[in-house]
C-alpha cells in the first residue's frame, strides 16, 4: 500500500508540475523565450482566484477568472515587454539572453506588486472537492476526488491544446512564427499577434497550475510562498526533460519528476 501510495502522490504532483511545464512549452513554442517569470504570473493568477471565490464563494468561478485574469496579463507582457525587447534587442551580444534577464526581473516585480496590494499574510483558498483518499478494502488511500480532478484537468488540456497545435491553422502560425517568423509574414501569419496569443495560453495554463498548487497542499499561500518557486523549479525541469518544445513530452516529463521525487522521499524518509 505505501508503494501505491507513493505512486499516487507522485502522480498527483507531476500533473502540477506538467501544468507549469505546458506553459514553459507554450511560450518557447510561439516565442522562443524561457519565461521564468511564469510562476509569478502563476501566483498573480491564484490572487485573481481569491478574490473571485471571496466575493462569489465558489471555486468553479474563480478557475475561468483566474486563467483569464492570467492569459490577459501574459498578453500584456507580450505586448509591452518582450515585444519591445524584440525591437531593441534583436541583436547583438545581448539578444539570447535578453529575454530571460527581462523574465527574471518581472518575477520580483510581480511579487513586490502582490504585496502592495495584498499584503504579506497567508490567504486560503479551500478545495471545491474532497482531499480525503479513496477507501478500498478498509485501507485509505491518498489519492483523492481533487487528485482525480487535477489528472484529468492535466489530460484534457493536452489533449485540446495537442488539436490546436497540430490540427489547426493557428497552431500551424504559432509554429511558423517562432520558427520562421519572417517567412511566416510573408505568408500572411499576423506574427505579433500569434505570439501573444502563445504567452495568454501560457498565462491560463499558468493561472490552473498556480491554483491547483494551492488547493492541492494545505489551500494557503502568500507572496512569498516557497511552494511557487518549487512550482517553477519543478516545471521548467520537466519542461526540459519533455524537451521544451513537446506538449506531451511537458507531461511526461512532469509525471516521471513527480514520481521519481515521491520516490526518492519515501526512501529518504524510510532510511532515516
Amino acid at each position: 500500500m505505501q508503494l501505491l501510495n507513493t505512486l499516487l502522490i507522485g502522480i498527483t504532483a507531476g500533473s502540477i508540475y506538467a501544468l507549469m511545464a505546458i506553459a514553459f512549452v507554450l511560450v518557447w513554442r510561439s516565442t522562443r523565450v524561457v519565461n521564468f517569470a511564469q510562476a509569478g504570473m502563476a501566483l498573480l493568477s491564484t490572487y485573481f482566484g481569491y478574490e473571485a471565490v471571496s466575493r462569489i464563494g465558489s471555486f468553479w468561478v474563480a478557475l475561468p477568472v483566474a486563467m483569464i485574469g492570467g492569459a490577459l496579463f501574459a498578453a500584456l507582457v507580450e505586448l509591452i515587454l518582450m515585444r519591445l525587447l524584440v525591437k531593441h534587442a534583436s541583436s547583438g551580444a545581448i539578444a539570447g539572453v535578453a529575454p530571460i534577464i527581462a523574465t527574471l526581473g518581472l518575477l520580483g516585480v510581480i511579487r513586490a506588486v502582490i504585496s502592495m496590494i495584498w499584503g504579506g499574510q497567508d490567504l486560503r483558498i479551500v478545495a471545491p472537492i474532497s482531499n480525503d483518499g479513496f477507501t478500498i478494502n478498509g485501507s485509505t488511500l491518498v489519492f483523492s476526488p481533487l487528485k482525480l480532478l487535477i489528472l484529468v484537468v492535466v489530460v484534457i488540456l493536452l489533449i485540446l491544446l495537442s488539436i490546436l497545435f497540430q490540427r489547426t491553422n493557428l497552431g500551424l502560425a504559432l509554429r511558423a512564427s517562432a520558427h520562421a517568423p519572417e517567412i511566416a509574414r510573408l505568408s500572411g501569419v499576423r506574427v505579433d499577434a500569434v505570439r501573444t496569443l502563445g504567452w495568454a495560453l501560457a498565462g491560463a495554463a499558468g493561472a490552473v497550475a498556480g491554483l491547483f498548487q494551492t488547493v492541492n497542499g494545505n489551500g494557503t499561500f502568500s507572496p512569498d510562498s516557497i511552494e511557487f518557486s518549487l512550482l517553477l523549479v519543478s516545471g521548467f525541469i520537466a519542461a526540459v526533460i519533455g524537451g521544451l518544445d513537446s506538449l506531451l513530452g511537458a507531461v511526461l516529463g512532469g509525471l516521471f519528476l513527480g514520481v521519481t521525487i515521491s520516490f526518492v522521499l519515501m526512501y529518504v524518509s524510510s532510511g532515516l
